[in-house]
C-alpha cells in the first residue's frame, strides 16, 4: 500500500528529500549541501552533476534512514530554485555548460540593450514580468552568444533547456520527459502569460531557438515514471511539480483568490493568489502563474525583498554581533524599540515596489547610544517594513485589503519579527504547523495527480495553524516607523 509521497525541494544551497504522510506530516527529512561556484564578481554558478548527486544522496539517505520500502511511495513531487538555466546534451543527459543560477548578473548588458530597444513594454505585456537577470532568457542568450558551439548544437536539436525542475524530470525518468510547468515556464520571459505557450516573438528577441524547449505542462500531473535509477524500482510517477514560491503558497492552502503568504529566506517572497486571470500590477509587482489544476490555472502577485534573513547572517559574520541567527530574537528583544535607528537592508539593491538596483545598504538615526540591540531591532523592522510596501502595493493593485497573511519559511521562526509583521500590516499573522511548505506544495500537487489526496477541501482540512499574531503596537507609533523608513529608503 502506498503511504508517502516523495517531495524534493531542490534549492539554491541544498537539496531536501521529505516522505509525506495523508496528513501532511513530515514523516522524514534529509538536506544535502552542494557547492555554488563564483568564477567572476557577480556571476553565480552550478554544476548540474553536483545538484543532481545531492538529489540522489538526499533520497538515498531519507530511505536508509526510516527503512522504508521505495514501493510504498506513490508518487514523487518537486519544487525547485526558479529561473536557474541549464543546457544538457539529449543523448547523454549530462550538463553541456555551468548552469546559471537565478542570483547571477552576467547578462545585465544584455538586458539593458533590450531596454535601449524599447523591448521592455513588450515584455512586460506578454510575460507580467520585467527586463531583468533574474530570468532565464537572458542567462540562455548570454550561453548562446558566448559558447557559438552551444549554439549550433542548440539549433541542431542536440540540445536540451530547462530550469532545474526540467533537468530533474529528465533525469528521474531516464530522459523519457523533457517538460516544464506552468508556474516555472513562467518565469523564463519566454512563456506568454494569458496562452500558457512559448512566444515566437519572445524566442526571436532572446535568440533561443525552439528545439531546446521543454514542453509546457500543468503542475499536477503524471509527466512519467521513474527508469534507470539503483535507488528506485522503475514505475514511481513523477506528479507533480511548481517553482519553490508557487509550491510555498499551493503547500500553505493559499487556494482561493485573495489568500497570501510570505516565505522569508535569504530574501523574502509574498505571494498572492489573484485567481484564474492575471493582475497586472501598477505597483512594479510580477504577475506569474501560481499553478495549473485540473485545467483551470490560478494566478498570482509577487513582491521580492531581496534580503531578509540574509541582513540577520550579515550582523552575525560581517559584524560578529551574536554566534547563531537565532540568536537575534533575545537581542532585539532587550529593547522596547530601535531607539531612532532605521536600517534599510538594500545589500544587493531593492526589489518591487522600488526596482532599484543601484540601492546600497542604510543605517540612519545612529547616536551614542545606540547598541547592537539597537540595530538588531532596527534589522527586524527593516525585513517587516520591505513587507509592508509589498503588501501596500497589492492591496492597491487589487483594490482589496488582505484579511491575513500566512508566513513560512526559517526566519518566521522569529516570534518578535512576526508579532512585528503583524503590528505594522495591522493584519493577523499566521504561522502553520508545518513550515516545510515548499515541499508540502509539491507533495500535494503530485498526490492529487494520481489520487493520493481526493481533492482541495481534504488538504484544506489537513492544513494546520499553530501560531498566529495579532496586531498590538499603537498605531502612533506604527506611522512614526513607516515614516522614518521611507525617508530612509529615499536616500538609501
Amino acid at each position: 500500500m502506498s503511504r508517502y509521497i516523495l517531495a524534493i525541494d531542490q534549492g539554491t544551497t541544498g537539496t531536501t528529500a521529505l516522505l509525506i504522510e495523508r496528513d501532511l506530516r513530515i514523516a522524514a527529512k534529509v538536506t544535502v549541501d552542494f557547492p555554488q561556484h563564483f568564477p567572476k564578481p557577480g556571476w553565480v554558478e552550478h554544476d548540474g552533476e553536483e545538484i543532481w548527486f545531492s538529489v540522489i544522496q538526499a533520497i538515498r539517505r531519507v530511505l536508509d534512514g526510516t527503512g522504508v520500502n521505495p514501493r510504498e511511495i506513490a508518487a514523487i513531487g518537486l519544487t525547485n530554485q526558479r529561473e536557474t538555466t541549464l543546457l544538457w546534451d539529449r543523448r547523454t543527459g549530462r550538463p553541456a555548460a555551468p548552469a546559471i543560477v537565478w542570483q547571477c548578473r552576467r547578462s545585465a548588458d544584455i538586458c539593458d540593450e533590450l531596454k535601449e530597444r524599447g523591448a521592455e513594454p513588450l515584455v512586460r505585456r506578454k510575460t507580467g514580468l520585467v527586463l531583468d537577470p533574474y530570468f532565464s532568457a537572458t542567462k540562455l542568450t548570454w550561453l548562446l552568444r558566448h559558447q557559438p558551439e552551444l549554439r549550433r548544437r542548440a539549433e541542431a536539436g542536440d540540445l536540451a533547456f530547462g530550469t532545474i525542475d526540467t533537468f530533474l524530470v529528465w533525469r528521474l525518468t531516464g530522459g523519457r520527459s523533457h517538460v516544464s510547468d506552468v508556474s516555472n515556464a513562467s518565469r523564463t520571459l519566454l512563456m506568454e502569460l494569458r496562452r500558457l505557450d512559448w512566444d515566437k516573438e519572445l524566442l526571436d528577441l532572446f535568440e533561443v531557438p525552439a528545439t531546446v524547449l521543454p514542453d509546457i505542462v500543468p503542475s499536477s500531473a503524471v509527466y512519467g515514471q521513474t527508469r534507470g535509477l539503483d535507488l528506485l524500482p522503475d514505475g514511481i510517477p513523477v506528479a507533480g511539480m511548481a517553482g519553490d514560491q508557487q509550491a510555498a503558497l499551493f503547500g500553505q492552502a493559499c487556494f482561493e483568490a485573495g489568500e497570501a503568504k510570505c516565505t522569508y529566506g535569504t530574501g523574502a517572497f509574498l505571494l498572492q493568489n489573484t485567481g484564474e486571470e492575471p493582475v497586472e500590477s501598477g505597483h512594479g509587482l510580477l504577475t506569474t502563474v501560481a499553478w495549473q489544476l485540473d485545467g483551470r490555472t490560478s494566478y498570482a502577485l509577487e513582491g521580492s525583498a531581496f534580503i531578509a534573513g540574509a541582513a540577520v547572517q550579515w550582523l552575525r559574520d560581517g559584524l560578529g554581533l551574536f554566534p547563531a541567527s537565532a540568536d537575534i530574537e533575545h537581542l532585539a528583544a532587550s529593547v522596547p524599540d530601535s531607539g531612532g535607528v532605521v536600517f534599510v537592508p538594500a545589500l544587493t539593491g531593492l526589489g518591487a515596489p522600488h526596482w532599484n538596483s543601484g540601492a546600497r545598504g542604510l543605517i540612519s538615526g545612529i547616536t551614542r547610544g545606540t547598541t547592537a540591540a539597537h540595530l538588531a531591532r532596527a534589522t527586524l523592522e527593516g525585513m517587516a517594513l520591505q513587507i509592508h510596501d509589498l503588501v501596500a502595493a497589492m492591496t492597491e493593485d487589487r483594490g482589496a485589503t488582505l484579511r491575513h497573511l500566512k508566513v513560512d519559511g526559517g526566519a518566521a521562526q522569529n516570534n518578535l519579527l512576526m508579532q512585528l509583521q503583524a503590528d505594522l500590516l495591522q493584519l493577523p499573522v499566521v504561522r502553520p504547523q508545518t513550515v516545510e511548505t515548499t515541499a508540502l506544495g509539491a507533495s500535494m500537487l503530485a498526490g492529487l495527480a494520481v489520487g493520493f489526496w481526493k481533492n482541495l477541501d481534504e488538504l484544506r482540512q489537513s492544513w494546520r495553524e499553530e501560531r498566529r499574531f495579532a496586531p498590538e503596537m499603537a498605531e502612533k507609533r506604527r506611522e512614526e516607523l513607516i515614516r522614518d523608513w521611507r525617508q530612509a529608503v529615499a536616500k538609501a
